[in-house]
């Protein structure tokens, strides 16, 4: 169940992120796996030469300007494009980003140092032994949603950037700069992505192509949620978190990522618009 717990709550950072973008853009970015994967090297990186929370911040620092980079060189030029055009980019982007990364940290396994203790020290809880990082996970996790959700509702920028979700061009009008929108989308995004990344290191890894597998799961948990839901992308995380950890005792552990995909399959089939989605994610079915 704890195990559930931890991977869900990453998933569904995975998916608020897929939702931030899409709320400000109707953008779906596949290259959002990637975001976790350069938070986590990146710090793996820096870490020689600075303090653990040193090396974080950092490295979430450059990946949010990584994402800005993105945002402004391959998307902002781009007129009204289709949604199955932007699918395709941000594919390649994920994929340019994961050869540089195969180039700049090889293809060994990395990590973060425990934040607390080390591999062997645990904490019980109601009778299970668990890692002090996975509280750290599940702990900064929550954090960042909470954070999120009152951000969007209560600061002035926030208020713009759901203005700009809502009707672009009537943003535009009131005076809002959506272009500056789209790119804080792009950075708040790869931010809290990295994050995660570096928060999950030291007891997931970190490898230069782990990037898709984890696109692939927060989409799922996205679409489950219903795309552009941000609070039921948690619900939603949680929920494929646990069928997946439960699963093991019906099915191999190397079949467990193929629940991942049943589900998004089963989903986009029977309800594209998730369980708390509005009909607009329906037209992802046609993809």
């Amino acid at each position: 169940m704890f195990a559930g717990i931890t991977y869900g709550v990453i998933y569904a950072i995975v998916a608020i992120g897929f939702n931030i973008i899409y709320n400000t853009t109707g953008i779906i970015n596949f290259a959002q796996g990637e975001f976790v994967m350069l938070g986590g090297m990146i710090s793996i990186s820096l870490l020689p030469v600075m303090p653990l929370p040193v090396a974080i911040g950092a490295a979430v620092v450059i990946t949010m300007v990584v994402g800005a980079v993105i945002e402004m060189v391959f998307i902002r030029w781009l007129d009204h494009p289709s949604v199955l055009r932007m699918i395709i980019i941000t594919i390649g982007l994920s994929i340019i980003i994961r050869e540089i990364a195969l180039h700049i940290w090889d293809e060994s396994v990395h990590s973060l140092p425990y934040f607390v203790g080390d591999t062997v020290s645990t904490v019980t809880i109601m009778g299970t032994r668990v890692s002090p990082q996975v509280l750290w996970v599940i702990g900064i996790c929550s954090l960042m949603v909470l954070f999120l959700s009152l951000f969007f509702k209560y600061s002035s920028i926030g208020r713009e950037m759901r203005a700009c979700a809502a009707n672009r061009r009537a943003a535009n009008l009131c005076g809002i700069n959506t272009r500056n929108m789209v790119t804080l989308s792009f950075m708040l995004s790869a931010g809290i992505g990295a994050l995660a990344g570096c928060v999950m290191s030291p007891i997931t890894f970190t490898q230069y192509d782990m990037g898709p597998g984890l696109a692939i799961k927060g989409f799922t948990v996205a679409i489950l949620g219903g795309l552009g839901n941000s609070v039921a992308a948690v619900a939603a995380g949680l929920l494929l978190g646990l069928i997946e950890a439960f699963s093991i005792s019906i099915i191999p552990v190397a079949y467990q990522g193929a629940v991942s995909i049943a589900i998004l399959l089963l989903i986009l089939f029977v309800r594209p618009h998730g369980l708390f989605g509005s009909s607009e994610a329906a037209s992802l079915k046609e993809f």
